[in-house]
């Protein structure tokens, strides 16, 4: 069953094709949410409001890239939850399970044909990216991850968060900088071809 065809028996109450559809896009959305927030906790909370949102919207779906009507949903969601946040403090916290033991490695990352050895860098290169994202104003962070994490042309990302093409060229831009100056500082753990970027 496509998209639309779930889209359409969820309009008429059907709660299984919701769910199908919550299935389809969990990963991208929570990658989203998590990439933005940056803490998983914060990435669950506003997973959960997308899509509650999104159900109770989407009778206002008009047709078009559900995924950026959807990553809308989440981008909006995840700036409410900022929000929420700064007005209310929460120590960030590692990724824990449902036991509150901490995670050695968080399920979107899980890789079963992976060497452990390999698993283990590439952790450290998310957890290194993950932290240059933190830096970024939570504007400048949404463009990147809609951008070069999503793979969204730069329209798409326009229409997400409802900015003109200009402000999201100048805002990746500047992002982009921030973050090759930041990632510099962790060179050993990126690829060898991308060690020397921006090096004379």
């Amino acid at each position: 069953m496509d998209i639309q065809e779930k889209i359409r028996q969820s309009l008429d109450g059907d709660l299984d094709a919701f769910n199908g559809i919550v299935r389809t896009y969990q990963e991208m959305v929570f990658n989203q949410a998590y990439r933005v927030m940056g803490e998983y906790h914060a990435a669950e909370d506003a997973t959960q409001e997308a899509f509650i949102s999104a159900y109770q919207k989407l009778h206002t779906y008009r047709g078009g890239s559900f995924k950026s009507w959807l990553l809308r949903i989440v981008t909006n969601a995840c700036y409410d939850e900022f929000r929420r946040r700064k007005r209310q403090p929460v120590v960030p916290l590692n990724p824990e399970n449902n036991h509150g033991e901490e995670l050695e490695s968080p399920i979107w990352l899980e890789d079963p044909a992976e060497k452990p050895e390999d698993l283990l860098q590439r952790k450290e290169l998310s957890d290194a990216i993950q932290h240059c994202l933190n830096k970024l104003e939570i504007e400048f962070r949404t463009v990147v991850v809609l951008v070069d994490i999503q793979g969204m042309d730069y329209a798409s990302a326009a229409e997400v968060v409802d900015r003109p093409l200009g402000t999201i060229k100048s805002r990746l831009a500047r992002a982009r900088g921030s973050m090759q100056e930041c990632l510099h500082r962790f060179q050993e753990l990126l690829p060898v071809d991308l060690r020397h970027m921006g090096e004379v």
